[in-house]
């Protein structure tokens, strides 16, 4: 079976902000003394991801 890919489109300003909750999110899973790889997935797939230029028209 093939694997699924999802793709997010965010603006600048919208991708710091997931950033930043993710950060917030390791700091307190980290106090915990739970395991905080997912988190760190995401955070680096969402630091080295691509910007894209959309073009959007309005019918």
């Amino acid at each position: 079976m093939r694997k699924q890919e999802y793709h997010t489109y965010l603006t600048e300003q919208e991708q710091l902000d997931v950033i930043k909750l993710l950060i917030d999110l390791n700091t307190a899973l980290a106090a915990k003394g739970k395991y905080t790889d997912a988190v760190d997935d995401l955070l680096v797939k969402l630091t080295i991801a691509r910007r894209k230029k959309l073009k959007i028209s309005y019918i």
